[in-house]
This record gives C-alpha cells, sequence and structure tokens, in this order.
C-alpha cells in the first residue's frame, strides 16, 4: 500500500491502536485531520514531515463518551456544589444554601447540584421547611446527582404553583406526614420548576459547551454524545441545536458531538401520499444528517426513573419497600408508539430504561417494530440497561441492540444501588454479560450524574468496587484491553462512526490520548491514577504541551 505523505510523525511511542490487525505500534503518521500510517519506530522517518518524539508515551484512541450531557454539565460549573464528597449532610447542604442566598439578591435564584440522599448522614432529601429557613427570601432548587429528583422550598413552589396546577405524567409531588407538598418532586414533576428556568439564552448554552469542552479535553474525551437535545426531565431547550452550531463556530465547541434529540422535539409532517408517514425533526431530518464535528444520532425516550431513587419500573419491589416497584414515565402502549414511529422514519432508537421490566419492555418495542417494518442494522440501543434478567441479556444480542451501562456508577452510586435491589444484584449493571452474548459494549459515564472521567469509568470496568470499597459484580468485570475497547471501538460502533473512530489505523481521524503509563499492563487497582499528558482532535493537539 502506498503511504500518503504525512505532514506531522508521532515516534517513539507505545501505541496501543484497539485495531485487531495491528494491536501495538511506535509511530502515527498524520496528514490533516486522518491517519495515513501506523507502524514501527522510524518507519516513517524519511517522509520528510514534522516528527514529534514521544519518549515513550503511550498513545490511545481519543476517548468516546457514548451518554452524557455536555450542555447540563458545562451549567452546573456555575452551581451551588453538593456532591458527597463537599456536602456529607442535611445541614451541610443547609449551610452551602445560606451561603450563597446571602450572597444573592433577593428574588434571584440560587441552584445547587449534586446531592445523593443515599449518601448523606440522614439518608434522605432535605425538605422544603429546611431549605425555607436558610432562604425565606430566594427561590432554591436542589438537583439531585441522578437527575431524577429535586427539592424546591417554598417560595419556587409558590412560582411553579405547585399544588395549584396538574402534575404532569410520569411524574410525583411527594407529600409529608400531613399531606402536604414536602419540596420533593419526582420525575416529570420536576418540568413544574424548570420549567421556569428554561430556555436557557443560547449565549449561555455556549458558555457552558465551552467550559465542558475545556475539561472533557484534559481528560483525554475526543468524542460524546449528547443524549437528549432539546430538553430532558422537564427541561426545554428548543434552540440547543442553534446553541452547538454557534459554540462551533465560535471555537467553544472543542471536541466531536453526536447529538440524540429528544423524542419530544419530533413530530409527523405533511408528505407524498408515496412516502410513509414521517416522525421527523422538520424537513425530514433524522439519524446520520451531520458532519464529523456535529452530526444527528438517536432520538431519546425515556422510559422510566432510577435505582438509587427507587423510581425505575422492576418487576419486584424495592428492598424494605413493599409496593414500591417503581413506574414508567409514560403508558407502554405510548412508549410502543413512540419506538415504532420513530424506527419507521429510519431513526435509530435510544430508551432510558434501568429497572428489569422496563428494559424488558423496551425490547418489546423493539420487537414489535422490527417484526412490522424490518430493517436491517437498526443499532437501536438502551441507555443504562440497569437491571437486566438473564433471558433480556439474550434478547438484546439477538435483536442487534446496544445497552448503554455506566462503569463509574458502580464506585460513586453503587452502594445505594446495592441497598435497593438486595439479592438481584447480579442482574445489575452487566458488562461482561453483554460482551459473552456478543453484544457490543460501549462506555459513558451519564456526566454530571457521576464523574465523567473515562479513565476512571475504565478503571471500574476492570475493578467493579464501590467507593465503601465492597464487591459489586465481580463476575462482570472486564480485562483493561476490553474496557478500552469499549471506551473507543464499542462507543464508536453504538453511533455508527466506527469507520471513522474508536481505532487508530490509516484513514480514520487523527483523534488521541497521550497517557503517562500503559493501562494495559499497570496494576488494575492504580488505573485511576493515570494521567492524560495531551488529547489531539483532528491532528492538533488541543490539551498538553506537545508541539
Amino acid at each position: 500500500m502506498t503511504l500518503v505523505k504525512p505532514d506531522l510523525v508521532l515516534d517513539n511511542a507505545n501505541v496501543i491502536t484497539v485495531d485487531s490487525g495491528l494491536p501495538r505500534a511506535a509511530s502515527i503518521a498524520i496528514l490533516g485531520d486522518r491517519i495515513v500510517g501506523v507502524g514501527k519506530r522510524h518507519a516513517f522517518a524519511t517522509t520528510g514531515a514534522r516528527s514529534i518524539d514521544m519518549d515513550g508515551a503511550t498513545v490511545v484512541p481519543g476517548f468516546n463518551d457514548a451518554h452524557n450531557h455536555m450542555a447540563i454539565y458545562g451549567a452546573t460549573l456555575n452551581e451551588v456544589a453538593i456532591q458527597p464528597a463537599i456536602a456529607k449532610s442535611v445541614e451541610e447542604i443547609l449551610d452551602a444554601i445560606a451561603r450563597s442566598a446571602a450572597e444573592t439578591p433577593a428574588g434571584v435564584w440560587v441552584i445547587a447540584t449534586g446531592y445523593d440522599d443515599n449518601k448523606l448522614a440522614e439518608r434522605r432529601h432535605p425538605t422544603r421547611q429546611e431549605l425555607d429557613r436558610v432562604s425565606p427570601d430566594n427561590p432554591v432548587l436542589l438537583n439531585h446527582t441522578s437527575g431524577h429528583f429535586c427539592v424546591v422550598n417554598t417560595a419556587a413552589m409558590r412560582l411553579a404553583r405547585v399544588g395549584e396546577v396538574a402534575v404532569p405524567e410520569g411524574g410525583v409531588v411527594a407529600l409529608d406526614e400531613n399531606g402536604e407538598p414536602n419540596g420533593l418532586l419526582e420525575e416529570q414533576a420536576q418540568t413544574l420548576v424548570r420549567g421556569l428556568l428554561h430556555p436557557r439564552a443560547i449565549a449561555d448554552i455556549v458558555q457552558n459547551l465551552g467550559a465542558a469542552s475545556d475539561k472533557y479535553l484534559s481528560e483525554g474525551i475526543t468524542s460524546c454524545q449528547e443524549a437528549g437535545v432539546g430538553g430532558i426531565l422537564g427541561t426545554k431547550e428548543p434552540l440547543e441545536l442553534a446553541a452547538y452550531q454557534q459554540a462551533r463556530r465560535d471555537g467553544r465547541l472543542r471536541v466531536r458531538v453526536t447529538l440524540m434529540p429528544s423524542v419530544e422535539t419530533l413530530h409527523a409532517t405533511d408528505h407524498h401520499v408515496d412516502d410513509d408517514e414521517p416522525f421527523v425533526l422538520d424537513l425530514g431530518l433524522h439519524s446520520g444528517f451531520g458532519d464529523d464535528w456535529l452530526k444527528f444520532g438517536a432520538t431519546k425516550i425515556f422510559a422510566d426513573g432510577s435505582l438509587i431513587g427507587r423510581t425505575a419500573a422492576m418487576f419486584d419491589d424495592f428492598e424494605g419497600e413493599p409496593g414500591n416497584n417503581g413506574y414508567f414515565q409514560m403508558d407502554e402502549v405510548r412508549l410502543h408508539g413512540l419506538i415504532m414511529k420513530a424506527h419507521r422514519s429510519g431513526w435509530q432508537v435510544a430508551v432510558h430504561a434501568i429497572g428489569d421490566r422496563a428494559v424488558a419492555s423496551v425490547l418489546d418495542g423493539y420487537d414489535a417494530a422490527l417484526q412490522k417494518y424490518p430493517r436491517d442494522n437498526t443499532r437501536h440501543r438502551i441507555e443504562h440497561c440497569g437491571m437486566t434478567r438473564a433471558q433480556d441479556v439474550t434478547r438484546i444480542a439477538r435483536l442487534g441492540v446496544i445497552p448503554v451501562p455506566q462503569a463509574r456508577f458502580i464506585s460513586e452510586i453503587g452502594d445505594g444501588m446495592a441497598r435497593a435491589i438486595g439479592s438481584r444484584k447480579p442482574d445489575c449493571y452487566r458488562m461482561r454479560s453483554f460482551l459473552d452474548a456478543g453484544v457490543v459494549l460501549p462506555g459513558s459515564s451519564d456526566r454530571p450524574v457521576v464523574n465523567g472521567s473515562p479513565l476512571l469509568g475504565i478503571h471500574d470496568l476492570v475493578n467493579q468496587r464501590t467507593d465503601d470499597g465492597e464487591p459489586f459484580n465481580l463476575h462482570e468485570a472486564l480485562t483493561a484491553e476490553e474496557a478500552l475497547h469499549a471506551y473507543t471501538l464499542g462507543s464508536a460502533y453504538a453511533a455508527f462512526d466506527e469507520n471513522d473512530k474508536g481505532s487508530i489505523a490509516r484513514g480514520k481521524l487523527a483523534d488521541l490520548a497521550v497517557l503517562d503509563r500503559d493501562i494495559t499492563t499497570t496494576d488494575p487497582t492504580a488505573i485511576d491514577q493515570t494521567k492524560v499528558l495531551a488529547t489531539m482532535v483532528a491532528g492538533s493537539f488541543e490539551f498538553g504541551s506537545y508541539t
């Protein structure tokens, strides 16, 4: 094969290609934004290209987070931090809110993000009365780390008319012992409050995307898949695509993004009598439209809720809560109808399903859609796929469905999940089971629910231990090579990008991460100590000091 003359060569590197044809290499030749050669050390020394001596550093394909919330994460960087590492009790949350309220003009919202009732000393949510005590003059919104709950104070409830207006389908306004709202809003009930705060200005979203991009590059992320453009769980962002386009024009969107429009943004439209009834964005847009930097992927649908919040739709009751087996966020007939319409109109479909009852129902919907409107290589997805029965692992493989679990959940929220499901833990966040069934497994975080660093996710895929040090599902652990494959080629496959991304091979995009160690040979328990030295996107180092 004739070598195209490169303009840049990375030499003397430990290259882990994630390419079965050439697993290891020492040199990478790059022309523009593409890789034009991979070989031994000094393989391209005579080409005349500029050469960088990598001094033995490990080079891997750029990481690809298959399920994250980039714009939301960027927004959280400007909100009051109440993550478990910062606020360990309800009182510490209240102290943080009091400090913020003291610096905020009366009537202006105080927004805090990241608490987890499972990790608070009191093992409960804060209440509106407690928030009233520390912030009587400012509406307050506390975002749960899962995104499936929020807590508000009385001032916020008045603005949202909680108790006066109907609760949206798939949501719950929690009540106290007196039958009064206690401030906790579950699932779609969050719409009541979030409707007051959204949509955001395009300029604000652009700023948030820029801040997120900078963080992602520092972690070796070169691509991500945005799970819910247009609004999720009570947010409405009808101009969010315009914000992504503006961020790209302004040079603030510095990683490649696959956008997953919320199913609420799709609609039927006029069409010729010879065409199938479309369920699309305007002008007939559906999965695949776009370019290497910004394109449409699957459409996103919510089936159920959260494990740690005990709202996921389960076959059996949650541990210690007789009668509570969670719930769907919409009627199953409607859920299956949306899947059918989106599938028929050419969409890749991605449904949030965490409970085993929700996973089974989504598979029913996919099966029915494929039988009625056969289509090859749909790669329909189940986002999270948190609880999966053995028989449904087999169905996932048969239907060609891609599960998108988050390994980082195991460490950060695994203890809470284990308490919620008890003896059913072996069904929780399967990894090895999917690979053994021949299913392609991507790597993802669901950031900002948990820390989105891919190296932390890889660590958890391999080690399977909670923050308390308890083993989670050791039988589901992957090798470091398999975990790296998930966060690179697996994620690329989930977005139909395996021909351009996910491995270091001739013709693919020059998107790379440079690490301070070989994560496939280092002590597995030390993978989370790995540092990203540099990140390359489109043939240019966007993070790090290589020149």
